[in-house]
């Protein structure tokens, strides 16, 4: 796969964490602009993980279809218009649609992406192309919250939006230009009116199933970070908006420098070896996060230090379970993409629910949920290799 190819996937599987962690650092503004409070603005961000969960299953069929690019040409167009009417909102629950909409155009990125990656590699070499676009992906985290910081300063929170229009039209001109089709024309086209039985047959393939809820369980512990490091930073702690910035890319940058290094042990076993014993770094420092916020420690720093250890291991954990979800789904590679990507946005959405659902002043509610999403992880992926070296598929 070349890098022009790698560096256009990443860049669309980047609109989820460009839509969301660009405007974190606008929720208190926003609360004052639309006369509420930032427990009401969490509503536009669980829209936006609803869209992407339903949205997902719509682009998977027409992937199937009609081939990748023009379903993804779609999505982006929709993104782009949807952020527009984004910026232009004049009420929370204009906010709250338009941020559904852009979801539903956005995650046109994230399901045929994977798609892509499937339609040129073998689960190996699928696992470090993933973790290939992590690099790429990971520099959204650390430049969204840093630069909506700065445009919220200077220019307010229009401009955030004004900026996600912008990231789309690029990413739409990349496409246009330098993606090829990459459905393999021998490969039969799939009807749209067998999609629900499609989706149905993918419910029962345990692999498939286990390895994506694996995955979606493990995002949902970094979306708990991602809906509840808000309050945490900027009102429970007082960081700025623009230092947020510097905070959330510092994770970010965890992510990253950790996801090359799961290219590198990707060189002496499969994806399926490492996922079972990442998780565990995972829940561990899951657990030292829940035992510090416990303690509601005064200064900043020792909540940070198991939070990046965390969110460093998800970059591990997210790229191995895609690969072995996604071996041997050729033929039905969209459909497949869109069923895990959507169970895992539904678990994720429900887990930013919950973090608000608890809320009480204190950064206990968000380092619980990430502790139990550590937990169910380690479960779920001993529980999934297990039943593939039963089947003799052990990745």
């Amino acid at each position: 796969m070349s890098f022009r190819i790698l560096l256009i996937l990443g860049a669309l599987s980047a609109f989820g964490p460009m839509a969301i962690d660009f405007y974190l650092p606008s929720f208190p503004t926003l609360a004052k602009a639309f006369g509420t409070d930032v427990e009401h603005i969490q509503l536009s961000l669980a829209s936006y993980f609803a869209g992407v969960a339903l949205g997902q299953l719509i682009y998977g069929p027409l992937a199937d279809r009609f081939g990748r690019r023009r379903p993804l040409l779609a999505g982006v167009v929709l993104f782009v218009l949807a952020s527009l009417a984004c910026a232009l909102a004049q009420s929370l629950e204009w906010l709250i649609v338009a941020r559904f909409v852009q979801a539903l155009g956005g995650c046109a990125g994230m399901v045929i992406s994977r798609a892509v990656v499937r339609d040129l590699c073998d689960p190996l070499a699928s696992a470090k192309a993933f973790s290939k676009l992590m690099l790429v992906m990971g520099v959204a985290p650390i430049l969204a919250p840093l630069g909506g910081g700065i445009l919220l300063h200077l220019f307010g929170w229009q401009s955030i939006f004004y900026g996600l229009m912008l990231f789309g039209a690029l990413c739409l001109i990349g496409v246009l230009l330098w993606l090829p089709e990459t459905r393999s024309p021998s490969l039969p086209a799939q009807p749209l009116r067998g999609a629900l039985g499609r989706y149905w047959r993918l419910l029962h393939d345990p692999l498939l199933i286990g390895y994506g809820i694996t995955g979606g369980v493990a995002m949902a512990g970094m979306f708990a970070y991602i809906s509840g490091s808000p309050f945490v930073f900027i009102e429970l702690y007082g960081v700025s908006a623009e230092n947020y910035g510097w905070l959330f890319g510092m994770n970010a940058a965890g992510f990253i420098i950790t996801a090359q290094f799961n290219g590198w042990l990707l060189r002496h076993h499969g994806p399926g070896y490492w996922l079972k014993r990442t998780v565990w770094v995972y829940l561990a420092s899951a657990l030292a996060l829940l035992l510090v916020a416990m303690q509601q420690p005064e200064p900043l720093w020792p909540l940070l230090l198991p939070l990046f250890v965390c969110m460093a291991s998800l970059s591990c954990i997210l790229p191995n379970a895609t690969a072995c979800a996604m071996a041997g789904q050729g033929a039905q590679a969209g459909s497949a993409s869109a069923l895990i990507g959507s169970l895992q946005f539904c678990v994720a959405a429900g887990a930013s629910i919950v973090v608000g659902v608890l809320h009480d002043g204190t950064a206990r509610p968000m380092a619980l949920v990430i502790m139990l999403c550590g937990a169910l992880t380690v479960v779920l992926a001993l529980l999934t290799t297990r039943h593939a070296r039963k089947l003799s598929l052990e990745f």
